[in-house]
């Protein structure tokens, strides 16, 4: 199943913003899914916490992301 996400209206970041989705366009992904995608770790973390883990596995799964929206995701969580 293919969800249509868009910039314009609102859903995904822009590449300026830091790219990924916005909680509009989660909350969309989510319901036509059944999906559970969870906001980005942008903010500080103590180290060893669930949000710590959670940036690290998507900091490894996303190290090949060498587009321009892949990067400026990267950027936004810190990796």
């Amino acid at each position: 199943m293919s969800v249509n996400l868009s910039v314009g209206r609102g859903e995904k970041r822009s590449v300026k913003q830091g790219a990924g989705l916005t909680a509009k366009g989660r909350a969309k992904y989510n319901s036509a899914t059944g999906s559970k995608l969870k906001a980005p770790v942008t903010g500080k973390v103590k180290a060893g916490s669930t949000a710590a883990k959670r940036r690290k596995s998507f900091c490894a799964r996303s190290k090949s992301w060498t587009g321009e929206r892949g990067k400026a995701a990267r950027a936004r969580w810190k990796c």
